[in-house]
């Protein structure tokens, strides 16, 4: 039986400078967020605007490992591209974190 679900996660939270919020935005649907879906070990990738609180935009991704981002194809991503140099100067705020399933395998759920 194959992975059914990824042990991994990794939370993106951005704020960035509002004049730059449309290229922002535009970057992370046409490059950021393709790139990373395309990187082997990703599972899928999701993007959410706050209702309230900070910072601004969220991005999670489930992983197969978190080892994935020190796997190959993620590095592959480094260097940056200049789009992403170029939209990243302008991030008021970044916190990039990576977590580690620790939920007992008996109080898994199956469904997906």
């Amino acid at each position: 039986m194959g992975i059914s679900r990824g042990s991994g996660l990794l939370f993106v939270m951005i704020d960035i400078e509002p004049e730059f919020e449309e290229e922002f935005n535009r970057w992370y649907e046409e490059e950021h967020l393709p790139e990373r879906l395309a990187c082997e070990g990703f599972f899928n990738g999701r993007r959410f605007q706050a209702l309230e609180g900070g910072p601004k935009y969220l991005a999670t991704y489930e992983l197969e490992t978190p080892d994935v981002l020190d796997g190959p194809a993620y590095q592959r991503l480094i260097p940056p591209t200049e789009w992403t140099r170029r939209v990243s100067a302008h991030f008021t705020s970044h916190l990039r974190n990576v977590y580690r399933d620790i939920t007992p395998a008996k109080l898994q759920s199956t469904d997906q």
